[in-house]
């Protein structure tokens, strides 16, 4: 595995572009998002109409569907919309787009609440709760689809699915018209009624657009926009057993809760025609064959559809069906599994939503796609933690080292600093004995070349401590090292006068065996062993990474003891380590590798 782009933690990083900031500057220059009405709640024409002007200079919105965990590209859309209605003096609605019910859950509500909470985003604006649900609207949505019926743009169709997906032609082919299409206004009435009550099984009907079979956008010929599904909803229970396709209901719920810049990811680009027809549809009157005249039931100005490119993250897949995958089949411990690329895993992996929103600003919004390295990520949260992680030593892979020349008793106390670069914060204190752990690559016994560490005949200063100089190993009957011997310079304290009439080039960490807090400590690499897991079509759980999760017994100082879930070290060394949010414990801490001090997954 090819290392990493070199980061320098601490550098100046001014924030990347971002092209839907023009376009709001621009539109903000227009009549129409200057006085636009708001009721203070979301509705139709006739509930906006005559309501005062909205105080939010614009109204975005952050639209999940409830049926899984957010990932860190759904951090991205949070970022980008709360973030830009914070710039603006805006309102940014917190939105379920909750049209499957089969799929969707109130854990995954719930789950999704807590993290845009936890990024550091609400959704009270000027004493509003704009916290809204696809299902609050169904009653509507229903209205919107008999509207359409009543002006001769929709129709309930009745072919198999094989007919339909037949029938709609292809890239380079036209689509051929359903059968039902020249229905009358009164019997797709009477159809969708039908379909509304009950009356049919699943996938007996659908309702359907009415605009063009020929069009060279596929989404434009005639798209469902109704379908059968006797189904439980977790919100509206057995009320419904027809639910909207996603295409219809997200324009309707923009509209309603007057939505001025509806921003999406590119994948909705070839769904922008079709937006723009329903909306523009539903915001005029309509002459009927009789000469009625068939009222807009929505209120201008209407909202606008702009795509931007998707968070695409090397080493990490972030298809929800493919992260319930790895759950479901216990290739990982669950949604928050510190490996996972989820909101919760990242959070217990020891991520700062102050180190999330900074990787976004860093990575810009644009409108082309491109891959972004995952060292981005730990280089963002990284220069987040350099300020404000506490810093402790960990001796991961220990090796104990005797002192020959003191008494078994023999102890002294030892001070560092709380953080370097921030005296005010105070000294952490930790003993010094006979018997004490270091890690095990910094002894060999024949060293390499440059090899400025422990081995026999040179000295070393043990870090914070004292000068010593090393006198042999204890070996097993295999001739593996199981300890070290040396001799300590007791005029070599550090801090002291002594210490500077020492001169050495190696510097030790190490923990006293007495007082040593034993942990267990988890080394996370990455999961997936390619760049591009799903790349090609390929099985991404082929290329999962065997040795994802390494979990060791370490020695940490004392200070750690008393950490919290959630508590962030430094471990000096090793790089940035988190209490375990799941299962840290006071008696024997658990600690999370959140990224290492230079740039990870080098090896």
């Amino acid at each position: 595995m090819s290392s990493n782009p070199s980061h320098t933690p601490g550098a100046d990083h001014a924030p990347a572009s971002n092209f839907l900031k023009n376009i709001i500057d621009q539109d903000l220059q227009k009549p129409e998002y200057q006085s636009r009405p708001w009721a203070r709640k979301p509705g139709g024409a006739v509930v906006h109409a005559g309501a005062p002007a909205d105080p939010a200079t614009i109204r975005l919105r952050f639209p999940p569907e409830p049926n899984g965990y957010l990932h860190v590209g759904h951090a991205k859309a949070i970022c980008v919309n709360f973030g830009l209605a914070k710039e603006y003096a805006g309102a940014c609605h917190m939105r379920f787009d909750d049209t499957n019910p089969e799929k969707e859950s109130e854990e995954f509500a719930n789950s999704i609440l807590d993290a845009v909470q936890w990024l550091g985003f609400g959704w009270n604006d000027f004493g509003d709760t704009n916290l809204y649900h696809a299902s609050d609207y169904f009653d509507f949505m229903v209205e919107s689809a008999e509207f359409l019926i009543r002006a001769g743009l929709a129709y309930v169709d009745e072919q198999s699915a094989e007919d339909m997906r037949a029938n709609r032609g292809t890239l380079t082919q036209a689509g051929v018209n359903s059968p039902f299409r020249d229905r009358s206004v009164a019997d797709n009435l009477a159809r969708f009624a039908a379909m509304k009550n009950g009356e049919l099984p699943d996938g007996a009907a659908v309702l359907r657009a009415k605009i063009d079979m020929a069009s060279p956008n596929i989404n434009m010929r005639d798209p469902a926009i109704y379908r059968i599904k006797h189904a439980h909803h977790h919100r509206t229970g057995d009320r419904w057993c027809i639910y909207p396709m996603y295409t219809f209901a997200h324009p309707i719920e923009d509209a309603l809760e007057r939505i001025t810049h509806s921003f999406c990811t590119l994948e909705f680009e070839d769904q922008r025609p079709f937006y723009d027809w329903l909306l523009g549809n539903l915001a005029k009157d309509h002459t009927l064959d009789d000469g009625s005249v068939l009222k807009a039931i929505l209120a201008h100005p209407l909202p606008k559809q702009v795509e931007f490119a998707r968070l695409n993250l090397s080493y990490v897949v972030t298809s929800k069906r493919k992260l319930q995958q790895l759950v479901t089949e216990n290739r990982v411990s669950g949604w928050d599994d510190p490996r996972m690329p989820t909101i919760v895993g990242l959070r217990r992996r020891g991520f700062t939503p102050e180190g999330i929103q900074l990787f976004c600003s860093r990575i810009g919004v644009s409108k082309s796609d491109s891959w972004i390295d995952y060292s981005v990520l730990e280089g963002a949260l990284r220069d987040d933690l350099d300020p404000k992680a506490h810093r402790a030593v960990a001796v991961l892979d220990p090796l104990p080292l005797i002192l020959d020349n003191v008494p078994d008793d023999w102890r002294d106390d030892c001070v560092a600093p709380v953080h370097p670069h921030h005296a005010e914060w105070g000294q952490r204190e930790f003993s010094i004995g006979k018997r004490l752990w270091i890690e095990a690559e910094d002894f060999q016994e024949v060293p390499e070349k440059k090899f400025f560490r422990l081995f026999p005949g040179n000295k070393v200063r043990l870090r914070y401590g004292y000068v010593i100089e090393c006198t042999g190993c204890d070996k097993d009957e295999n001739g593996n090292v199981i300890a070290v011997h040396a001799n300590v310079f007791l005029d070599s304290k550090s801090g002291t006068a002594g210490a500077d009439t020492y001169k050495v080039k190696g510097n030790l960490h190490w923990v006293n065996a007495a007082t040593a807090v034993t942990a267990k400590v988890r080394l996370y690499d990455r999961l997936f062993t390619e760049e591009h897991p799903d790349a090609g079509g390929r099985n991404f759980l082929d290329v999962l990474n065997p040795n994802s999760l390494t979990e060791v017994t370490a020695y940490l100082e004392p200070s750690v003891k008393t950490s919290t879930p959630g508590t962030i070290y430094q471990f000096e060394r090793h790089g940035y380590f988190v209490a375990d949010l799941k299962d840290h414990r006071a008696d024997a801490p658990v600690f999370n590798r959140t990224v290492t001090l230079k740039d990870s997954w080098s090896k």
